[in-house]
């Protein structure tokens, strides 16, 4: 969901959808406690606030000026997990969720209207949540794309399945213009839009697993400069450590949504 959105036709730089057809377009938060959750994200990654025109629930995160991702203190109100979910462009909502749900997949949310677009949150079979984006991007998109999030990564049952059934969804490798291409390296699915790297999936997690960081979910990467004080500063304000490692942790918050940490320049 775009949560900062401007009008169709207000400005030269805004970017339709449909031109980057299947690759991720934002990430988004959803929280209880909008001011708790403000004051966690700067304390933790130096994130600065401005409103958005979705309305007095929702924030835009802003790094150097750049805005970065979108929160919504609305799990409560919508009933909605609170958990990090990226966003991937489609040239059609309706299309998306059908496909979804013809696949095996879920629609939990929509699609809803956001004028100038419309937003669904979906699960795909293995019940790793993601959100689809019709419409247009904000005009600081191109800016968002090369500099944060890092990247984004699936950890999934089957990495194989799982980029057949996202490919089927989201026109992965097919002949739409602005189509993501999809490589095998190794024992990974690599994504790329315009040559940039911007998703990967792995597999090896586990369905039923009772620790929800091995069980399949899209891991939302955000780049810092110094890990170690981005995972002292989440379990002073609230939040844990999951895993730690000399340039990358796997941190929660004080609402229990888990994240990235990375010093990593390439995805």
């Amino acid at each position: 969901m775009n949560h900062d959105r401007t009008p169709s036709g207000s400005s030269p730089d805004v970017v339709p959808t449909h031109s980057v057809c299947g690759a991720p377009c934002w990430v988004s938060l959803t929280s209880r406690d909008l001011q708790a959750t403000e004051d966690f994200y700067r304390a933790v990654l130096g994130w600065e606030w401005r409103p958005a025109r979705l309305g007095d629930h929702f924030r835009i995160a802003l790094a150097d000026g750049a805005p970065v991702a979108g929160i919504g203190a609305v799990a409560a109100m919508w009933q909605m997990a609170v958990a990090w979910t990226p966003y991937f462009a489609v040239p059609s909502a309706d299309q998306a969720v059908a496909r979804v749900q013809e696949r095996g997949g879920t629609a939990a949310v929509g699609p809803i209207s956001f004028p100038p677009g419309r937003a669904a949150l979906l699960a795909d079979r293995d019940g790793a949540t993601f959100g689809i984006w019709e419409g247009d991007l904000f005009t600081d998109w191109e800016t968002w794309r090369k500099a944060a999030p890092a990247f984004i990564r699936l950890h999934t049952r089957d990495a194989f399945d799982a980029a057949i059934f996202y490919g089927e969804v989201l026109d992965w490798a097919s002949r739409r213009p602005g189509c993501c291409e999809v490589r095998y390296e190794g024992d990974e699915v690599v994504l790329r839009s315009h040559g940039e790297v911007v998703a990967r999936i792995e597999s090896g997690a586990l369905e039923a697993a009772p620790d929800p960081t091995i069980r399949p979910h899209w891991q939302i990467h955000f780049r810092v400069a110094d890990v170690a004080a981005c995972a002292r500063a989440a379990e002073a304000h609230g939040g844990s450590v999951l895993r730690e490692g000399p340039d990358e942790a796997v941190l929660r918050d004080r609402d229990g949504a888990q994240f990235t940490v990375t010093s990593r320049r390439e995805a």
